[in-house]
């Protein structure tokens, strides 16, 4: 049996009352990536963001995992917290965890917003390369190239996100990788029930929107598709200002008030 990874490192802000935000982060990110987005969701929503395997303060895992299996991971911290239902929004693998709770536990995603993310990401030989280089050299090459990865040229705010990735546990974000290779949910997006909100950076060179955040929106019943100026693959975190407001409308119209 293939070992899971335990039930992630997480964070509670906002009112105790409110309806639940569920946060995911992308590969080599820690929760902290949200940090933009904060201010505005906790002033309506109680937000639960929480941490990869061997990312911010979550331990290294303990085997292999799916993607599935890190959708099981927080399905089973909502069990914990005792949340029957939550909004969800992730960043790119983060965005995948999502999309897979959505097909795992449908009754639990009340509203989705994939944000810079796929329902497949590309050929999963890259992904397994770049893990056996972690595997061999740790971070620091990745680290070393993140921040053309994920912003675009002009961006100047590039190094706490790179140092999350620095933090990052080589284990961790190989196995994170590994998912990655794995994943693929193009052909399930049809059973996605709940209303879902597509953001994609229009510069976003990991996760571009035609090919990537395009088919989420075609596959997905209803899905709608904003695509933000000016932004790379951390979308949040370079344009954070338009990818709230979509979030924030997004939950309103589906989320806001329920309890």
């Amino acid at each position: 049996m293939t070992p899971r990874p335990e039930t992630p490192q997480y964070r509670l802000d906002g009112p105790a009352d409110a309806p639940v935000v569920v946060l995911g982060p992308s590969l080599g990110t820690s929760m902290d990536l949200w940090l933009p987005q904060l201010p505005a969701l906790t002033r309506s929503w109680r937000v639960l963001r929480y941490d990869l395997p061997g990312h911010g303060g979550a331990p290294p895992p303990d085997g292999p995992f799916t993607v599935e299996d890190l959708a099981g991971g927080v399905a089973a911290l909502l069990d914990r917290l005792g949340i029957a239902e939550a909004a969800y929004a992730g960043v790119s693998l983060g965005g995948a965890v999502g999309t897979a709770l959505a097909l795992r536990a449908p009754e639990r995603v009340a509203s989705l917003v994939l944000c810079c993310t796929s329902p497949r990401f590309g050929d999963p030989e890259p992904w397994r390369d770049r893990a056996a280089l972690v595997r061999r050299e740790g971070v620091g090459p990745v680290a070393d190239t993140a921040a053309s990865r994920w912003f675009t040229p002009g961006f100047t705010g590039a190094e706490p996100y790179v140092a999350m990735l620095r933090a990052t546990d080589p284990e961790g974000y190989a196995g994170c990788c590994d998912a990655l290779a794995a994943f693929d949910a193009t052909a399930r997006l049809g059973g996605i029930t709940a209303p879902a909100l597509v953001i994609a950076g229009a510069q976003d060179g990991p996760t571009p929107p035609q090919g990537h955040a395009d088919r989420l929106a075609a596959g997905i019943p209803d899905a709608e598709l904003a695509v933000v100026d000016g932004a790379g693959h951390l979308a949040n975190a370079e344009r954070p200002e338009p990818v709230t407001e979509a979030i924030t409308a997004h939950l309103d119209r589906t989320w806001k008030g329920r309890a």
